[in-house]
């Protein structure tokens, strides 16, 4: 398995939740919401993507949780 590339679609996408094909890289829906995204996703034809959230900003994160 290789690492996926998703640089493209973050600096089209980021602050959107995008339904991806099952390639993982094929954006078939995108929107505000999860469902906004997964609803345009179904109208094009494809009933189960996978749904991403990409963020507005990428943080880098150091650490653990305690709980």
């Amino acid at each position: 398995m290789s690492a996926i590339d998703w640089t493209e679609i973050y600096n089209k996408y980021k602050g959107l939740w995008v339904a991806l094909d099952d390639d993982e890289v094929t954006v078939v829906g995108h929107g505000k919401t999860a469902k906004e995204a997964l609803l345009n996703a179904q109208k094009a034809g494809y009933p189960e993507p996978i749904l991403n959230h990409f963020p507005e900003k990428l943080l880098p994160y150091v650490g653990f949780i305690h709980k």
